[in-house]
């Protein structure tokens, strides 16, 4: 695995995951799309027709199935990281953190989004979520990156000289 990243909606995973797998000349991956995938409908469907439970069972089988099959740059879905069996599967790998603010992730995110999380006060609950979830992004984060005001390849370069690779 070249990089896993993790971060809040808004951070730029899927963003920065294909600019850093162009460079490396290695594959992306994205286990959003790989839930979408077995299950046959985009995230948001899975949390109204299925419940956030089901969600989570999928998005950590194909968090597992990506780390044991991916050599190139996986982003995780935003949570991820809560599955304390995902949390054991990212040691040994390095784990890109994209730290972001909460005025750049609103506008990145948009507020009449359907991300499933975020339908009731968007604002509000992306602002909880990142809270809640920032101590375990730091403490699984082989290298932390703050995205807000940046643009993506200056993003890239800084990403892929703290992985080593200059």
């Amino acid at each position: 695995m070249k990089a896993v990243l993790i971060g809040p909606p808004g951070s730029g995973k899927t963003t920065l995951g294909r600019l850093l797998a162009q460079r490396l000349g290695v594959a992306f991956r994205d286990t959003d799309a790989d839930v979408e995938a077995v299950a046959g409908k985009p995230v948001s469907d899975i949390f109204v027709e299925d419940g956030e439970e089901r969600f989570r069972e999928l998005e950590s089988e194909a968090v597992r199935r990506a780390l044991a099959e991916h050599d190139g740059v996986l982003s995780l879905g935003g949570g991820a990281i809560l599955a304390e069996a995902n949390q054991a599967l990212l040691g040994g790998h390095p784990v890109v953190y994209l730290q972001v603010g909460l005025p750049d992730a609103v506008q990145r995110v948009g507020l009449g989004s359907a991300r499933p999380l975020l339908v009731l006060n968007p604002r509000s609950q992306l602002k909880k979520l990142m809270e809640e979830r920032r101590p375990i992004y730091e403490r699984l984060a082989t290298i932390t990156v703050v995205t807000d005001g940046r643009e993506p390849a200056e993003l890239a370069d800084e990403i892929l000289k703290g992985l080593g690779h200059e």
